[in-house]
């Protein structure tokens, strides 16, 4: 056991300096260490410990620390020595060849859309074209193309119809028939956690722990509570300490500081060479015109400019999702996504592997509500270039798990059957009650998981929430927080008789507030 420990973290090392060695970190600290050898206090006889406390004091063995923190967030578990490559994406065989049928799926009716329409999947643009965009980049939102004939590719509810459609080929169903779920619309066998286990999980939200986000303390006083965690807040950013920065806003970030908090947690920097960088996204987009570019335009025109909140940040939003489509640094959470870029084939070359190319380049087809990811965090960051990082990054961490089929525990699968197991053990009757009416409240609480409630819940209390994603980790909390509100508005489920008055009483969750109703569920709930 010991020695399999070793080899894993010998392993992780590796991988890690390996992802590193590229960077421009990585050139930084060079020259840094090679500028410092002529500095006085460098002694030859103690070189190696004189450079070491060098980097030290001047900050970069905390910038390597962090980045090398963000690594660890990313890698996939170590897998068995003998596991074949494509077990790092996904251990379970029939949800890689779910989540490959599905990707078919997703490809074919981009391509029909081609056809139908005879639009080509990407063109140059005209000199003129390519000018009237760029003098309209802070304006495209006035710009009002016709686009009823593009639709999205696919919306949740299509997707939900395939996760319920998922089986493990060798588990016997007949041992399920006297199980609870056999009530469930999810039938795989995932690991999820029960009441007691996600109290362990969620420990800094116990009733006895100042939050905020709650206005009355039982043990605590909210104000005393509030600054003394502003001023901890601040420390933590003065320290510049990834780790620290994620175990604070396990509490909550105030207002104020939550920016730069989430900054750090994610590693996000904003340096000129990420400025440069989204520059040349944005010389691509002015460039070349996408077909997925359409998809966007008209997915931004169907959610975020018809929300009260999100409507003023049209233009962020186009900015950050037409620059995020040619983005191939993305292409790089491939190798821990279960997910596969899709291929596209240069005009008359079909079928010919080495005229294939991922389209789009980033290998992500948007989906109907993918813009409500971007749209919360155009409150927190006006400079397109560290909005875009900061976007790229909860990406690659977090939201492409809620539209790919993994076994993950983060992955949209296992947040439906959380979400299901919660509301099957400790709300039984209401289950019941709504499953015989045809109401299953699967089909309700899918869109707000999907969308991590982008769109569904207040700001200031979406921000409360996804404080705790990037606090804890983990997009478990999306599970429990759907259970929670479906406990909240029990007592007028129970009296509803069909869908449509379930989702009405369901309907407007923006007046909720996030975190009495996590602390609630969780630590007030008999078990």
């Amino acid at each position: 056991r010991m020695m399999d420990e070793g080899r894993e973290l010998s392993m992780t090392i590796a991988q890690v300096v390996q992802k590193l060695k590229g960077t421009h970190l990585h050139s930084q600290l060079e020259r840094q260490a090679k500028e410092c050898l002529h500095k006085p206090e460098i002694k030859l006889e103690c070189l190696k410990d004189d450079v070491r406390d060098f980097l030290r004091n001047s900050g970069w063995e905390k910038k390597l620390q962090n980045a090398v923190y963000r690594e660890l967030h990313v890698l996939p578990p170590p897998s068995h020595p003998a596991a074949p490559p494509e077990h790092i994406k996904e251990p379970l065989a029939y949800m890689r060849k779910a989540q490959a049928s599905w990707e078919k799926r997703i490809l074919k009716s981009l391509n029909s859309m081609c056809t139908e329409l005879g639009v080509p999947l990407a063109r140059k643009r005209p000199v003129s074209e390519q000018k009237e965009l760029l003098s309209k980049w802070n304006e495209m939102g006035t710009d009002e193309p016709d686009l009823s004939h593009f639709r999205p590719v696919y919306a949740p509810k299509d997707f939900l119809e395939v996760l319920i459609s998922l089986r493990n080929p060798n588990c016997d169903n007949s041992d399920q028939a006297n199980s609870k779920s056999h009530w469930s619309l999810i039938q795989v066998p995932l690991n999820v956690k029960d009441i007691p286990e996600l109290r362990e999980a969620f420990t800094e939200l116990d009733l006895t722990s100042g939050q905020l986000g709650i206005d009355d303390h039982t043990n605590v006083l909210p104000d005393m509570f509030e600054s003394e965690h502003f001023s901890i807040g601040k420390k933590v950013l003065i320290e510049q300490d990834s780790a620290a920065a994620e175990q604070y806003s396990r509490q909550g970030c105030p207002t104020g500081l939550r920016a730069e908090l989430w900054a750090l947690i994610l590693n996000v920097t904003n340096e000129p060479e990420d400025i440069m960088y989204y520059e040349q996204l944005k010389s691509g987009v002015v460039h070349h015109d996408l077909l997925v570019d359409n998809l966007i335009y008209k997915d931004v025109k169907l959610t975020a400019s018809n929300d009260d909140y999100y409507f003023v940040f049209e233009d962020y939003l186009y900015q950050v999702l037409l620059c995020f489509s040619r983005d191939t640094m993305v292409l790089e959470h491939f190798s821990y996504n279960s997910a596969t870029p899709p291929k596209s084939y240069i005009r008359g070359r079909l079928g010919v592997e080495e005229y294939a190319v991922v389209y789009p380049p980033n290998g992500v087809i948007p989906f109907h509500g993918f813009s409500m990811y971007v749209a919360p965090l155009c409150f927190l960051y006006n400079e397109p270039s560290k909005l875009y990082s900061i976007f790229r990054e909860m990406y690659v961490r977090y939201f492409f798990r809620l539209h790919s089929i993994s076994s993950s525990s983060s992955g949209i699968v296992s947040l439906c059957l959380q979400f299901e197991t919660l509301l099957q053990t400790h709300l039984p009757q209401l289950f019941y009650h709504l499953r015989e009416i045809g109401a299953q409240p699967l089909r309700i609480a899918f869109k707000w998981m999907v969308r991590a409630f982008s769109g569904y819940l207040a700001t200031d209390q979406l921000l409360l929430l996804w404080d705790r994603i990037l606090g804890y980790n983990s997009l478990e909390i999306l599970a429990v927080l759907a259970a929670a509100v479906f406990a909240f508005r029990a007592e007028n489920l129970m009296e509803v008789t069909s869908l449509a008055a379930a989702e009405a009483v369901l309907a407007d969750l923006s007046t909720l507030k996030v975190m009495p109703l996590l602390q609630i569920f969780l630590f007030a709930t008999v078990i």
